[in-house]
């Protein structure tokens, strides 16, 4: 009896489309890349497909449109709430630091102070060594929130909220977490950055490798969004004082490619050991003195300015964040 092959699986196309061969293979158009997340969201592939798929795309590179394709079937998927929450910036935190610490929560916390709403989204487990967001945010009276609802209270109450990834897609938090077995990070990656779970108006992202610089401010043109994105420290929307910064823009009245500083003399990264995090609160407290915390502080501040289309000009947003910072509330 001659055996038969059973029929092509559909997301075969997918694969082969990718991986055709130098010649054939080809990037995804933005239907054909929604199509192909929402399989993957909805569960519909294969473990090997899934890792095909994944080291295909890491080994090409996304494109913007592919990104934007990927966005648009993560967000017809999340379990958003019945009345949208008013958010004024979206902020995605998914790279965690390996040598400082994460000085761009006190600039969340100097902005929630001012009444801007803030939601910001991440993972904290998918790569060994790094402090993330969440595991800092009671240190800083910054809530993190189990649920849309006690989401939209947090910024009632305190203009800030911090949503785990697992609550906005448990699928997608199961994808990330695939690092260790893949051995590299994945579009995944790049795709929890751009969900803006709460259609914010504005969205401030951060990469490591400056060729994402372009692939987001892509994918945020191709949906039509206004964002500014920075080569900040540990990939984190952080600004560096002590090193050019590199910013992307798409939908503010700003150039689309701006360059800044160095604000201060470079400091030493190799061998620095991550210091303890309470040093976020003395610095905040002004128990503390560190100009290149202060500095960094200030800096992510006038980005987030710059981000909600604030100002203008950089040295305007810049100025007004030095302002807010001497001015923060601290113990007499």
């Amino acid at each position: 009896m001659t055996k038969s092959l059973p029929p092509e699986h559909p997301f075969a196309t997918v694969i082969r489309t990718l991986g055709k061969g130098p010649q054939s293979s080809r990037s995804l158009s933005q239907e054909e890349a929604e199509a192909a997340m929402g399989a993957i969201l909805d569960d519909a592939v294969q473990p090997m497909q899934l890792g095909a798929f994944l080291m295909l795309l890491r080994v090409k590179g996304e494109t913007g449109e592919e990104m934007a394709g990927f966005a648009r079937a993560a967000r017809a998927r999340l379990q958003r709430p019945h009345q949208p929450l008013a958010v004024d910036l979206d902020w995605p935190s998914y790279a965690g630091k390996k040598r400082r610490l994460p000085w761009y929560l006190l600039a969340a916390k100097l902005l929630s102070q001012q009444g801007y709403r803030i939601l910001m989204h991440g993972s904290s487990v998918h790569t060994p060594g790094r402090l993330y967001a969440e595991t800092v945010l009671d240190l800083l009276d910054l809530p993190r929130c189990n649920s849309w609802e006690e989401a939209g209270r947090a910024l009632d109450q305190h203009h800030f909220a911090y949503l785990p990834l697992e609550v906005l897609s448990p699928r997608m938090e199961a994808l990330i977490n695939l690092r260790p077995v893949l051995g590299l990070r994945s579009p995944i990656h790049t795709l929890a950055r751009l969900l803006n779970p709460a259609n914010a108006p504005a969205s401030l992202h951060g990469i490591f490798h400056p060729g994402y610089l372009q692939v987001h401010l892509a994918a945020a043109e191709t949906l039509g969004e206004q964002m500014l994105v920075v080569k900040g420290d540990g990939g984190e929307a952080e600004f560096m004082p002590d090193t050019v910064c590199k910013l992307r823009t798409s939908g503010l009245p700003l150039p689309s490619e701006i360059t800044l500083g160095p604000w201060m003399e470079r400091q030493g990264r190799k061998g620095l050991v991550m210091p303890e995090a309470e040093q976020l609160m003395r610095v905040w407290e002004g128990d503390l003195e560190d100009r290149y915390a202060e500095s960094a502080v200030i800096g992510t501040t006038g980005l987030a300015l710059l981000a909600m289309n604030q100002h203008d000009k950089p040295q305007a947003a810049f100025d007004e964040a030095a302002r807010l910072w001497a001015r923060r509330p601290v113990p007499a």
